[in-house]
């Protein structure tokens, strides 16, 4: 299995054995159920449906996703992300899937939304370098110009305005994993991931990366040569 569902517990810190302090990312990851199958001869591909989040009330859930749920015999989830497998992957409805899918070294995408912000200026949202700060100045940290006024008589697409900002799905990539606990479903990644606390993540195996960090190897020393022997030794042959 590739990915797994998971939710951001907080930041907290971790030593690496060589001593040096990484700031990390405790995740929830887990356990997810697989709720469904897809395969090629009747869906042109092959594919997962895992289920995460417990406790969930009956009225919170639709009828069909109960009639759903009951039909497969399996307790009711919050969430539910359909993931590509392999040709050599083989699952069955009801498998659960746990933290161990990933092992300390392996490199993972994390997608989750980001945080918002609410509504935006362009300084903020988009760096915009602004205006003098002078009390002779009338531009400050307005928008300024928005677009041509002749020709093409309207503003281009993709222009940086204010707006909303935030509240986007955002992924990190080549997140490296520090730490695996199955016993508590708990995964340790450097670095920082998108979202709040409890926010809900999706976790994949790097796509860039999927080989995760290779482990170093010491460079092997080179034989020093002493210039005085080689000369002799040369001399020497010379000689014969």
């Amino acid at each position: 299995m590739q990915a797994i569902l998971g939710k951001k517990i907080g930041m907290t810190q971790f030593i690496s054995k060589e001593g040096a302090l990484i700031s990390a990312t405790a995740l929830e990851a887990g356990p997810c159920v697989v709720t469904d199958l897809k395969n090629p001869e009747k869906h042109g591909y092959k594919a997962a449906q895992i289920g995460y989040g417990g406790n969930v009330k009956e009225k919170n859930v639709t009828r069909a996703m109960q009639t759903f749920f009951k039909k497969k015999n399996l307790p009711l989830k919050k969430w539910l992300r359909e993931v590509r497998l392999s040709p050599e992957e083989n699952l069955t409805v009801g498998q659960e899937i746990k933290a161990d899918v990933f092992k300390p070294g392996d490199l993972v995408d994390v997608q989750g939304k980001s945080i918002g912000k609410g509504f935006a200026g362009g300084m903020k949202k988009w760096h915009w370098r602004g205006g003098p700060g002078g009390h002779g100045s009338m531009f400050h940290r307005r928008i300024g110009s928005a677009g041509a006024s002749s020709f093409p008589s309207r503003t281009w697409p993709g222009h940086h305005m204010p707006g909303r900002m935030g509240n986007a799905t955002t992924t990190i990539q080549n997140l490296e994993v520090l730490k695996v606990d199955v016993s508590k479903n708990l995964l340790l990644l450097k670095g920082s991931v998108p979202g709040g606390d409890q926010a809900l993540l999706y976790i994949r195996r790097s796509l860039k990366n999927p080989a995760g960090i290779k482990p170093k190897v010491a460079p092997k020393l080179k034989e020093k040569k002493d210039p005085l022997k080689a000369s002799k030794q040369a001399a020497a042959g010379k000689k014969k």
